[in-house]
């Protein structure tokens, strides 16, 4: 999950599109707006299975970020299948969230966001 972070965060699509698996991977991915949104970390809040000797795996994720000026954060479950050695995504759950006025700022200051990066 960190590394397919980094891609999008990078802009690189031909990693995405390679760990993406073959079901569910679009024929192309368009990271146009790549340039307009500036991502502020990842948190990983949840994982089941995943390790070596397992097939599927589950990660749970908060990705913060700011487009467009104003902060956002982005909270996937995401569904992972393991196949000679590699991990590739299959799909998410994801919901997207505006941060609101009194929610802790997503930069991590500690401050509320209207404090904070909302001003």
């Amino acid at each position: 999950m960190r590394s397919r972070y980094t891609a999008y965060v990078l802009g690189n699509e031909t990693y995405l599109l390679q760990t993406w698996h073959q079901t569910t991977r679009p024929s192309k991915l368009s990271l146009q707006d790549h340039d307009a949104v500036e991502w502020l970390g990842l948190d990983i809040d949840a994982t089941e299975r995943g390790d070596i000797a397992d097939s599927t795996g589950v990660v749970e994720f908060t990705a913060r970020y700011r487009a467009k000026s104003k902060m956002a954060v982005l909270h996937e479950r995401s569904q992972f299948v393991q196949e000679c050695g590699q991990w590739f995504y299959v799909d998410g759950q994801m919901k997207e969230d505006t941060v609101g006025r009194n929610a802790p700022c997503p930069c991590g200051s500690g401050k509320k966001y209207k404090r904070c990066c909302g001003q």
